[in-house]
């Protein structure tokens, strides 16, 4: 495939230039499933394999390839026929955005769902699912990437009050465009495709049983996706997407279809979460005190604007519940990283004493 298909120009060729000497050549990884890839370069799709070096110097699982990622690869050698054996990745190409959420677990790491993304379409239900506190989370998140976020409320079709719905989200997707679409009967789907276009990225993101697949399906024109019917009572769907995927829209543009994610957790979203809140940092720059914390502080203008009407006392209770998961999560991983440290250096005692006992 033309690599240009898949978003491939000037700005990638100019990061490529120092690999050309090492006989790399450029790919797109267009999926991703436990660790194994499918990666598209000039002369076709190959399955993909990271060099050892590159999975031995990755501190953490985010330096490590992802759907969407330009990279270097190296081919097998001229006896191995041709399409056979796996392309294997010895660079990723620096990101222009990422899309990154906190691992869940115990284990403090975060996760690249999707790299070098331009739009992120932010779905949600107009049933059971609607949730604004969670579409407030996914902005956060998007707006953190570097890409630009548009709301997308699906299944028109079941709502009887889609302007209430409308007004809701509103009133925290500040500066966001908000879609109101029918995946199942193809209502404003046309819309969406208007943010498809030669070369750009986009990718969907929400929770399971939302409608991903099917608005996938209708950007495609055909069946990519599996769709499974979601239970009535409160709209929870099974993951039908397993697995993060890049595909090529016939019109021209690429989507990143990814499983619906039950738990997300912010990782480092400090911007991403004052952009969400513009409303609340701005009433911030007018308290008394610079380090006003909104919780009865005299002359806090937050909360005087929460007198007025004007803003809502869950949103600053959103605003905080965000602020305090994501200072958690900073703890813990500065604990994972002291621990490593420690397990490194007794590691390495060890290998010493071994080395003295040896003689």
């Amino acid at each position: 495939m033309d690599l240009h298909l898949l978003g491939w120009n000037a700005h990638w060729r100019a990061l490529f230039e120092p690999y050309l000497s090492q006989s790399l050549v450029p790919g797109r990884v267009i999926a991703e499933h436990r660790d194994a890839y499918r990666i598209e370069i000039e002369s076709g799709e190959r399955a993909g394999a990271l060099a050892g070096r590159l999975r031995h110097d990755a501190e953490r699982r985010s330096e490590l390839p992802a759907v969407g990622d330009f990279v270097a690869v190296r081919l097998p050698g001229p006896n191995v026929p041709a399409g056979d054996g796996p392309a294997i990745v010895e660079a990723v190409l620096p990101r222009r955005t990422a899309f990154v959420r906190r691992m869940a677990g115990r284990r403090s790491d975060d996760q690249v769902i999707a790299a070098n993304i331009d739009t992120v379409f932010v779905m949600t239900g107009l049933d059971h699912d609607f949730n604004v506190r969670r579409v407030e989370r996914y902005l956060a998140a998007v707006w953190e990437s570097g890409a630009s976020p548009v709301v997308l409320l699906n299944k028109a079709d079941l709502c009887e009050d889609v302007d209430r719905r409308v007004g809701e989200l509103r009133t925290v997707a500040i500066g966001v465009e908000v879609l109101v679409i029918s995946a199942l009967t193809a209502e404003r789907v046309d819309a969406v495709a208007a943010y498809m276009s030669p070369g750009v990225t986009a990718g969907i993101v929400g929770s399971s049983g939302v409608g991903k697949s099917t608005l996938l399906n209708r950007l495609l024109g055909r069946e990519a996706q599996a769709i499974r019917e979601v239970r009535a009572h409160d709209s929870r769907g099974r993951h039908t997407t397993t697995h993060r995927e890049l595909f090529v829209v016939p019109d021209g543009g690429l989507v990143i279809d990814t499983p619906g994610m039950r738990e997300f957790t912010l990782s480092d979203a400090d911007d991403g979460v004052d952009a969400v809140f513009a409303d609340i940092d701005g009433l911030s720059a007018n308290c008394r005190f610079a380090d006003c914390a909104h919780r009865g502080e005299p002359g806090c203008a937050v909360r005087e604007a929460i007198g007025r009407g004007e803003i809502g006392a869950d949103r600053l209770a959103a605003y905080e519940k965000l602020i305090k998961e994501m200072r958690y999560a900073e703890s813990r991983g500065d604990r994972t990283a002291e621990a490593e440290r420690k397990r490194q250096g007794r590691i390495g005692a060890k290998a010493i004493r071994r080395m003295k006992q040896d003689g």
